[in-house]
């Protein structure tokens, strides 16, 4: 996966938009102006990349356990967020989009029941 493969499937989500809320380096994509995953564009460069994207706690236990290229968020949350390293090789593209639709409904799902409406 490169870094377009991952902005053009968060971009293809109902109402998701993108920003550079902390800096020039980290892009934002957020559901309804809330965040669901975030990447640093230098690490991706560098061919360290990795997306830190929202989780229920007890699944991000259970893909922590289960995959070494999965660890919890880097300056986020520990319980709710993981970051998921890409470039490792051992997860699939297949998983890696399983898990942004993931925080994608985790964030989706607690907006109000009009906003949810339009999503889904």
């Amino acid at each position: 996966m490169n870094i377009e493969d991952y902005r053009d499937y968060c971009m293809a989500k109902k109402e998701v938009t993108e920003h550079f809320p902390f800096d020039d380096d980290v892009l934002v994509f957020k559901v309804c102006n809330k965040m669901f995953a975030l990447a640093s564009l230098s690490k991706w460069e560098k061919g360290e990349g990795f997306i830190n994207l929202k989780c229920d706690p007890e699944y991000a236990q259970e893909l922590r356990a289960e995959f070494e290229s999965i660890k919890p968020g880097y300056h986020m949350h520990k319980q709710q967020w993981n970051s998921v390293f890409i470039h490792t090789g051992e997860l699939s593209q297949k998983l890696v989009f399983e898990l942004i639709d993931h925080s994608y409904d985790m964030i989706a799902q607690k907006l109000p029941k009009k906003v949810r409406d339009n999503l889904f």
